[in-house]
This record gives structure tokens, sequence and C-alpha cells, in this order.
């Protein structure tokens, strides 16, 4: 316990700040879960970008969650003025006695300030000055080099200020709701498809250099067709992953084509969440759906090139890691060797080991 532990039984409202992308907010979730279960009269608040804010609305234990519109920029001067003055007066309107920070950005030292809550709690940053170590009354520090996964670095905020999670409190946690689930029952049984009973495939990542080849998801494919295995083949509707969906699916053979169903670019987060809730498996590379797909608990094969696994691989699920043994360089986080789109550690690997992989979750599944 360290000596400056806080007391969360004085404390009414708390605000979590997580400014990142869709799977970096989904891995902050157990936060929220261990924080109310420590102070059940806590209400705590989040803030996160609205794109994103999918992987925390209707989670159990947030009470309001508050966006940043990441257009504003792009509505003029006065439009985005306008935007951070009404997000700001709901924020001070809600009295935080504790603010915790979870990223770099430079928008939480200000809130901790602005707000003065009694407690704010960011991560020890070289390089960052008095101004962002003035703005917090606790900073909790990161081994260099540590590879530890981003659940516990997130709860590492806690554990600097007296909170010990439980094992059980590590959990995702992601709410689909009545209205993505019925979505979701309703494009599964006009296919002929019942929960458990088919493998959901997402190949696609808003990053190309985390993607596997086009030639080998449809190669997959191809292989769990002729194992008689249903799948359901998701992407994002953005315009490079729907073009590499189209390039699986004209690679794919006439009988896996006959059979696989496409709902690429048809889903929203929380629809793609019922979808892999109702999976008996999950195939995908390091990405939010993979992310989601684990939050679910659904079995996955999850594929890493340039990214590590130890920080970002499937959490608290029954799970399969696939990645090159013969790369020393990986994890290197670069955009593609050289910077050129594609990672050989990952277009490397073979199809041969991802189906042993799910094999082998098939048996303990």
């Amino acid at each position: 316990m360290p000596p400056d532990a806080i007391s969360l039984t004085s404390l009414k409202r708390a605000l979590v700040i997580k400014l990142r992308h869709h799977g970096d907010v989904l891995l902050a979730s157990p936060v929220f879960s261990v924080l109310k279960a420590r102070a059940p009269q806590l209400e705590i608040d989040a803030l996160v970008y609205a794109d994103t804010a999918p992987m925390l609305s209707l989670h159990p234990a947030i009470c309001e969650v508050h966006t940043i519109d990441r257009t504003w920029k792009k509505q003029g001067l006065l439009a985005q003025a306008t935007a951070e003055a009404k997000l700001f007066s709901a924020l001070r309107q809600r009295r935080y006695g504790l603010i915790i920070h979870l990223t770099e950005h430079p928008r939480g030292a200000w809130l901790s300030r602005l707000l003065r809550p009694r407690y704010a709690v960011a991560q020890k940053l070289s390089g960052k000055g008095d101004f962002w170590r003035g703005s917090f009354t606790h900073l909790y520090g990161q081994p260099l080099n540590a590879r530890r996964h981003t659940v516990e670095r997130n709860l590492d905020a806690l554990r600097r200020v007296g909170i010990q999670p439980e094992a059980a409190e590590k959990r995702l946690t992601l709410m689909p709701g009545p209205a993505a689930k019925a979505r979701a029952d309703a494009l599964l049984a006009q296919y002929g498809l019942t929960a458990g009973n088919f493998i959901h495939i997402h190949p696609t990542s808003r990053w190309l250099f985390k993607c596997w080849t086009a030639a080998k998801v449809a190669a997959l494919l191809d292989a769990l067709s002729s194992m008689g295995l249903k799948t359901v083949l998701t992407a994002a509707p953005d315009a490079k992953e729907k073009e590499m969906l189209a390039s699986v699916l004209a690679a794919v053979g006439n009988e896996t084509r006959r059979g696989l169903i496409d709902l690429g670019g048809q889903l929203t987060l929380k629809e793609l969440a019922a979808i892999s809730g109702r999976a008996q498996m999950f195939v995908g590379v390091d990405s939010a759906p993979m992310h989601i797909a684990a939050a679910m608990g659904t079995p996955t094969v999850a594929l890493f090139g340039p990214s590590g696994e130890l920080e970002w691989g499937p959490w608290g699920v029954s799970s399969r890691v696939i990645a090159s043994a013969n790369h020393p360089c990986r994890p290197c986080g670069i955009d593609g060797c050289g910077g050129g789109k594609l990672s050989e550690c990952l277009t490397s690997l073979q199809v041969e080991q991802v189906l042993i992989a799910v094999r082998e979750l098939l048996e303990v599944s």
C-alpha cells in the first residue's frame, strides 16, 4: 500500500479519461469495474472520443460517457469553441473528486487543473515537464521496456493509489445491448445460422501493416469450408478494408463462396460484438474486433506481426497467438517493413499454422 493511498469512501464522482482508438478504450474497461467494486457509491464517468463511445456505453459501472468529436476541428473555430465549452460545462457540473488519466494526451493535464479534483492520477512521463507533473496528485511509473499487457498497464493507475485489482475484476466488459443482439440474431437466422455453429473471421484492420494477405485469408476460408465449418466474414465500412475484403472474396473457391456469409461493412460496433459473441470462434489480426471477441468471451485465434502480443494479445479468453519466430526484429511497431505497409513477419505466417490453432481451440471449446 503506497503511503499516499487515497480513500474512496468520501468521493462521490470520478472521471476516467481514455483518448485513444477503439481497442485501447475497450482495454480500459476493467478500470471502471474495479473502481465500482471498491466504491459502490461512486458515480464513474468516462471521457473518450465520440467514435469509440460504443466500447464503453452500457457498461454497468459507468454513469455517463462524455465524448469529444474529432471533427470539431473541421467545423471552424466558433463551432469548435462552442462544443468545447459545452463539454467543459458538463464536466464541471459533475464536480469530480477523482480524475484518472490513462494516456499522455495534454487534455488530461488541463482538465485536472481546471476541474480541480481532490485527486488526479496519470502516468509519469519523461519529457512532459513541470506542467504535467504539477497537474496531478499521483503519478504512476512504468518499467522501461516492460512488456506487460495494456490491461495491466491501465490498472497500474489504480494500484498507484492503493487499489489492488482482483483477478476476476480484470475482465473486459462490452455490452452490445438489446437492439444489437436482436439484429445479430435476425442476420444469423436469415442465413440459417445459430449461436455456436460458425466461425467469425475479421481479416482487416484500419492499419494495413497489421493485415495478413488476402490470398492467405482466402486459402484459410477454403480450408475451413473443406472441414465443414461455416464462416461469417466481417470488415469495417472503411474503403480500404472493403477493398481487401473484395480481394478475399474474389480469391476463394466457388464452394466456399456459396457457404460464406459476408457481413462486411454492414454492422455497427455493437452489432459486431453481438455477432462475435455468438460465434464458436474468432479468427483475425491485432485489431479492435479481436479485442471485442475477447470481451465477448469468444475463443480467439490472433495473428500478430509488428505489434506485440504480450501487450495487445487476446485478454481473459481461451486463445492462440500466431506469430513469427523467424523475425527477431518483431515487435517493431513500424508501419510495415521499411514503412512499406507490408510486414514480412506477418505475411510470412502460413495457413497451416492458423489451422492448427483453430483445431486446438475446437478441441477444447
